[in-house]
């Protein structure tokens, strides 16, 4: 009787030879990832009334509530250094880079459920392209601040021109998290919808819209959103992270979490189109 040998896929041989291989892949295929962040940059205003204004509105009402909950006393932000708009528009942005990105990376395998079972390429392309819409509304914000910074005559220090570099390792978790919550949404539809209640539900115990307390409690110490999300407002506020070496250690985390994601991916990528 003839006996047949499985032997366990290629990549799982290579070991750590497989990153250059892992690394190339998106190269080659840099003309699909082009293609698709156009793509996901255009779709989502493409048939909406407004156009592309909502992603100006949207941010505007979010920090007009804030600042009414403010003034009226039903939310106590207390002082801030800046003008309070200019402090949440920058939170904000920040947080919703990170908040947006988490949502579009769960449905950016199951979005492309045709596209996956009929063309070989690599996954990991679906979920880089479905980080332009977030992107794009960040740059609007972007363009928002710098508008605020005349608006309030606010003139920032010259290290603010580091600002979107301390934006990397937000985005390097957001990429990370995604490639695996991705797999996940893959097999549980509702991970989009308990990751959109978990996101809603952090903001607020994050320093996205009030200034961190003098006193941090434990709670601000361990939360790794809090460096990234003060540490490029800090740039702009005071022209230093105040907590250099907890960003420094969330930074590094934040790599390490997108290396261990993608790694994951990568091994079940063949296994994807049948669970999609």
């Amino acid at each position: 009787m003839k006996k047949y040998i499985y032997e366990p896929n290629i990549h799982l041989k290579l070991g750590i030879r497989i990153w250059p291989v892992m690394i190339k892949e998106l190269v080659d295929n840099r003309e699909l990832v082009i293609r698709l962040f156009i793509r996901n940059w255009m779709i989502k205003y493409k048939q909406t009334a407004l156009g592309y204004l909502w992603a100006f509105i949207m941010p505007f009402i979010a920090i007009v509530t804030f600042i009414y909950l403010n003034k009226t006393g039903i939310v106590n932000i207390g002082p801030t250094e800046i003008p309070y708009p200019l402090f949440a528009l920058i939170g904000l942005s920040v947080w919703q880079l990170f908040a947006s990105g988490l949502i579009a990376g769960c449905n950016s395998l199951i979005s492309a459920g045709d596209m996956i079972a009929k063309v070989n390429f690599p996954r990991e392309v679906l979920v880089l392209a479905s980080l332009a819409q977030p992107i794009f509304e960040f740059l609007v914000k972007f363009v928002m601040i710098i508008i605020l910074f005349f608006v309030y005559k606010f003139t920032p220090p010259w290290q603010a021109m580091f600002f979107l570099l301390a934006i990397l390792p937000v985005l390097i978790l957001t990429l990370g998290l995604s490639l695996f919550l991705s797999l996940l949404t893959g097999v549980f539809r509702d991970t989009v919808n308990v990751i959109t209640l978990i996101s809603t539900f952090l903001m607020f115990l994050t320093p996205v819209l009030y200034p961190i307390p003098l006193q941090r409690s434990l709670f601000f110490r361990l939360n790794p959103l809090t460096s990234l999300i003060s540490a490029p407002r800090e740039l702009i506020i005071y022209g230093r992270i105040l907590t250099p070496i907890d960003f420094f250690i969330v930074s590094v985390l934040s790599i390490i979490i997108f290396l261990i994601c993608w790694r994951i991916f990568h091994l079940v990528e063949t296994k994807i189109p049948e669970r999609i």
